[in-house]
């Protein structure tokens, strides 16, 4: 495990980080400086504890939105491919649907001619 000197909202933290997760904590860093920038910057709060507990909360809303939406998409049955019909066959499409099908029906026998 490795130790990461981070700094956020101008005060540095020292971290321990997971061999290997190095960019995946300098990017929550980067997002968690950036939410409590933008709270600061606004000029309402300006204690680190009262900051850091309403950054925490957009952070937190974002999370379940995304989660909401996600769940929303995979709930929705997948867009239907476009009709056959809505694209027109080349003249080469027909004569080699036309050639398949006479092979399959020389595979079939009469029996089991398709049309």
């Amino acid at each position: 495990m490795k130790q990461i000197e981070v700094q956020i909202l101008q005060q540095s933290y020292l971290l321990a980080c997971p061999d290997g997760q190095e960019s995946r904590l300098l990017d929550a860093v980067e997002r968690v400086d950036t939410a409590m920038t933008r709270i600061r910057d606004a000029g309402k709060v300006r204690a680190r504890e009262r900051i850091a507990v309403l950054a925490a909360l957009n952070l937190a809303f974002e999370v379940a939105d995304r989660d909401a939406a996600a769940a929303q998409a995979a709930a929705q049955p997948a867009p239907a491919a476009a009709p056959i019909s809505a694209v027109a066959p080349t003249e080469e499409d027909t004569l080699r649907l036309q050639s398949l099908l006479g092979r399959l029906d020389q595979a079939l026998g009469q029996d089991g001619q398709l049309l």
